[in-house]
């Protein structure tokens, strides 16, 4: 898939990598999650990203995930890369390492662990972007990576030609509008944060990267596109049965949440690589009842062409 292929709309799971008990990396499993994301319809994969444990990964392992996910999604939807390293010549050469795995555009994390001033953040960003033609998505989450990436910044790296998408997950949406205003339709929006992205959309965003369409791929998408061609009433009634799930996206433990999720409905393992350890005790009955309701209530979808 060439980068002009890149259709950045609708709904791109943030793909979780599945491992075995002994925390060993299980590329069988993590290809059939992809198989089966892509069977049930959705626009685009995101892997090596928050949710996919970027930083418990090796180079090499992410790149065998990145093989895994463009052989399972046969050229039928763009497979995303998350690239999130401590500095930014590492950040360099592991784009151009995904690049040669076959990646159609990678997901640009601001550095790790050091929280960088505004003008740091951007050379950052312009820095990766020099060191690769793939097509960038920025993402800003600033309550897991202490970082903000403001409008401002992005603004700033409007002259970056491959820098086409900015990933918003600060749940302030006045943002997108901000950019709107500012820089017209210069970057793709995507809402990054599950439990604002109706609103997200209403406000302009073309796609979202959801960590819950994990478990409910069907939902995600259909939501979406409710949401879209404006079907606003079908839409919030599928919002508010989704909504107790989508709030597990923006916890600290959000991957822990969203694996078991998929666990508990048939689609993967809630194994998780340490630091993020099990969820336990009243932490999992809570998780897991929220599930059980979800399922007991399963709307049946509208058609959206899915």
């Amino acid at each position: 898939m060439s980068q002009k292929a890149i259709n950045w709309s609708g709904v791109f799971p943030a793909v979780s990598t599945q491992f075995r008990s002994d925390f060993s990396l299980d590329l069988e499993a993590t290809h059939r999650v992809v198989s089966n994301l892509v069977n049930d319809g959705v626009s685009g994969l995101v892997v090596c990203g928050s949710v996919g444990e970027n930083t418990s990964l090796s180079a090499q392992e992410k790149l065998a995930v990145i093989e895994v996910a463009k052989d399972a999604a046969r050229g039928k939807v763009p497979v995303i890369a998350g690239i999130a390293e401590f500095t930014t010549a590492f950040a360099q050469d592991m784009a151009q390492q995904a690049a040669k795995a076959g990646v159609d555009g990678i997901m640009v994390m601001p550095a790790l662990v050091y929280s960088s001033k505004p003008h740091e953040t951007a050379a950052h960003f312009r820095s990766v972007a020099a060191a690769t033609d793939l097509p960038i998505m920025v993402y800003n989450n600033p309550p897991i990576y202490k970082n903000d990436v403001t409008p401002d910044i992005l603004i700033s790296l409007a002259d970056c030609d491959n820098i086409v998408c900015f990933k918003d997950s600060s749940g302030d949406t006045s943002r997108f509008i901000d950019l709107r205003n500012t820089v017209g339709d210069r970057f793709v929006l995507f809402a990054g944060l599950d439990d604002a992205v109706v609103e997200s959309i209403a406000v302009g965003v073309e796609g979202w990267i959801s960590g819950m369409s994990n478990a409910f791929p069907r939902e995600g998408e259909t939501l979406f596109r409710l949401a879209k061609q404006q079907r606003f009433d079908e839409a919030l009634a599928l919002y508010r049965w989704f909504m107790p799930l989508l709030h597990l996206d923006a916890r600290p433990d959000l991957v822990q949440c969203i694996k078991l999720c998929e666990e508990l409905v048939g689609r993967g393992s809630a194994v998780t690589r340490p630091p993020r350890l099990a969820l336990e005790g009243e932490t999992r009955r809570q998780v897991v009842a929220i599930v059980e309701q979800a399922l007991a209530q399963r709307p049946a979808l509208p058609d959206v062409g899915l």
